[in-house]
C-alpha cells in the first residue's frame, strides 16, 4: 500500500515538473516571438509615426471612416505586406497642431522621439537645427527628383543634406474679386478661372488705381482695392513676399537678413505709400490675416491673400450660403522685374534620430515607400501635389493643379532655413506697426528688422548643428 502511494506521488510530481518546465518553455519561446521575431520568420521591429491632422480619409473625405489616421494607416498595411527585410510594427497616432512642440520637447527630453513625423515642415525647421533629425539624401532617387520641382527640394534643404521627404503643398498666392475688377472697368486684367494670373507691377499699380477710383460706391460701399495686415505674425509670408517685391533677396548665402537695401527701402516706401495712399483697408497695423479674410469674404476687399485651403473654404461658404457668391480667382504677387513671386508651405515626413538602427531604417523605408508609391502619391490631391506626374494626372479632376505645377518655378524659399526661424516671425510685425503708424521710416524700417532679425538667427546659430 505503502509503495503505490509513494508510486502515485513520484508520478503527480513528474507531472508537475513537466508542466512547469512546459509553461517556461512556452514563454521564453513567446517572449522571443514579440522580441525577435514573428510568425513569418522576419525580425520583429516597432516604429511610431505622429502627424498633425491633414486630411481625413485615404483619398477622400467621403470614404466610410474617414479619419485623419486613414492614409497613413493604409499606407502601413501596403508597405507591410511587400517589406521583406523586418515584420514592421507601424503605429499611427494623431496629435493636435498646439500640441506639436510640447509632445515632441516631452519626448525629446525622454529619449523617445517618434521614429516618423509627418507635417508641414516649416514649424518643424528648428528640429534639424537641433540636430534631432536625421538626414534623408539617401533615399531620394533621381525619379523623385526629376517629378518634384527643384524649389520644393530647396524648402527641404538644410545645408548639404535633404531632411524632409515633399508629398504635397500649401501654396500662398494672391486672390481677387474679379466682379469687382469688371465693375471697375479692368475686365482686361482678369485671368482664367483655371489661370493663376500674373501681373506686372505697372499693370498691378493700374488695378489699384482703377479699383480705388472707379468701384461702384453704390455696389461695393466701404470697400477697399487690397488687403494689408500687421496685428500678428499670422499671414506674415504675404508681409515677407511684398519685402521681395523690388528685387532685395532678403537672405545671403550666410542665411542672414539683407533687407537693409535700396531695394529693401523700396519695397517698405511702396508698402507705406499704399497705406497713406486709401490702396489699403484702414487700421492695417490692428486688422489679423483672419479680419482681411473676413472683409475679402463680405466684399469689402477686391484683392487679398489666400492659400487652398482658404480658397475653398471660402467657395464651401458660398455654396452652403453662408458666403455671398462671387467669381473669385487667383493671381500671383507682382515684382518689378515682372517675375511674380509665390510661396508654399510644403508638407512631408521626417526621420527623429533614434539609438536603435533597425528602427532608423525601417522609418526611412516607410517613408520612401508612402512618398513615391504610384498610388498613394495620389493622397496628394488633398492638398496641392509636389509631383508634376500627379499633377498631371488629375488636371482633369481639378484644373488648378496644373496651373499651380506651372507655378512652382516663382517659387522662392520664405523660411530661408534659418535656424530660430519661429521666433524671427515675433520681429516683422511690431516693425510693420510701426512702419504704417508712422513711427518709423521706411530706412528705420528695414534697418531695425534687419538688425534685431539677424541677432535671432545669430544666437541660435550657436546652438546649430547645420552651421556649426
Amino acid at each position: 500500500m505503502k509503495k503505490k502511494r509513494l508510486l502515485s506521488a513520484m508520478v503527480a510530481l513528474m507531472v508537475i515538473i513537466s508542466l512547469i518546465s512546459g509553461c517556461s518553455g512556452n514563454n521564453a519561446a513567446s517572449s522571443n516571438t514579440s522580441d525577435n521575431s514573428s510568425a513569418s520568420g522576419k525580425e520583429k521591429v516597432a516604429i511610431r509615426v505622429w502627424l498633425t491632422p491633414q486630411w481625413k480619409g485615404v483619398v477622400d473625405a467621403t470614404e466610410a471612416g474617414a479619419d485623419y489616421d486613414s492614409f497613413l494607416k493604409h499606407a502601413a498595411e501596403k508597405f507591410k505586406a511587400q517589406y521583406d527585410k523586418y515584420d514592421a510594427d507601424i503605429q499611427i497616432e494623431v496629435i493636435a497642431g498646439d500640441q506639436r512642440d510640447q509632445l515632441l520637447n516631452v519626448n525629446l527630453s525622454g529619449g523617445t522621439p517618434p521614429d516618423v513625423f509627418f507635417e508641414s515642415v516649416f514649424p518643424m525647421g528648428d528640429y534639424v537645427h537641433r540636430g534631432a533629425l536625421v538626414p534623408l539624401t539617401d533615399i531620394i532617387d533621381e525619379d523623385a527628383k526629376s517629378d518634384i520641382a527643384q524649389n520644393y527640394w530647396d524648402a527641404v534643404t538644410f545645408g548639404e543634406d535633404i531632411y524632409f521627404y515633399p508629398f504635397q503643398h500649401n501654396p500662398g498666392t494672391l486672390v481677387y474679386n474679379a466682379d469687382m475688377f469688371k465693375a471697375a472697368g479692368l475686365e482686361k486684367f482678369v485671368g482664367e478661372e483655371s489661370e493663376i494670373k500674373t501681373w506686372n507691377l505697372d499693370e498691378y499699380q493700374q488695378i489699384l488705381e482703377g479699383l480705388k477710383n472707379n468701384l461702384p460706391k453704390d455696389k461695393y460701399s466701404n470697400a477697399y482695392p487690397m488687403a494689408l495686415f500687421a496685428v500678428n505674425n499670422q499671414g506674415d509670408t504675404w508681409n515677407l513676399a511684398y519685402m521681395r517685391m523690388f528685387g532685395n533677396k532678403f537672405f545671403d548665402d550666410q542665411g542672414n537678413i539683407v533687407l537693409n537695401d535700396e531695394n529693401g527701402v523700396k519695397a517698405a516706401t511702396w508698402l507705406k505709400n499704399l497705406y497713406d495712399g486709401g490702396y489699403t483697408n484702414p487700421g492695417a497695423e490692428s486688422v489679423s490675416s483672419n479680419d482681411a479674410n473676413a472683409m475679402f469674404q463680405n466684399q469689402q476687399l477686391a484683392i487679398s491673400f489666400t492659400n487652398p485651403i482658404l480658397f475653398n473654404g471660402t467657395k464651401a461658404n458660398m455654396a452652403d450660403g453662408t458666403a455671398a457668391k462671387f467669381d473669385m480667382r487667383l493671381a500671383n504677387i507682382p515684382s518689378e522685374s515682372g517675375d511674380p513671386l509665390s510661396f508654399t508651405y510644403v508638407v512631408g515626413a521626417s526621420v527623429f534620430k533614434s539609438k536603435d538602427a533597425k528602427k532608423t531604417e525601417v522609418a526611412k523605408d516607410f517613408v520612401k515607400f508612402f512618398s513615391s508609391d504610384p498610388e498613394l502619391v495620389k493622397s496628394s490631391k488633398n492638398g496641392i501635389p509636389v509631383r508634376s506626374s500627379v499633377a498631371e494626372a488629375l488636371k482633369a479632376e481639378n484644373p488648378l493643379f496644373a496651373a499651380y505645377d506651372a507655378n512652382s518655378k516663382y517659387l522662392f524659399n520664405f523660411t530661408g532655413n534659418v535656424p530660430g526661424y519661429s521666433q524671427l516671425r515675433e520681429v516683422l510685425y511690431p516693425e510693420l506697426q510701426a512702419l504704417y503708424m508712422g513711427a518709423k521710416t521706411p530706412e528705420q524700417f528695414v534697418q531695425d528688422y534687419q538688425a534685431s532679425g539677424n541677432k535671432v538667427i545669430e544666437t541660435n546659430k550657436a546652438g546649430s548643428v547645420i552651421f556649426q
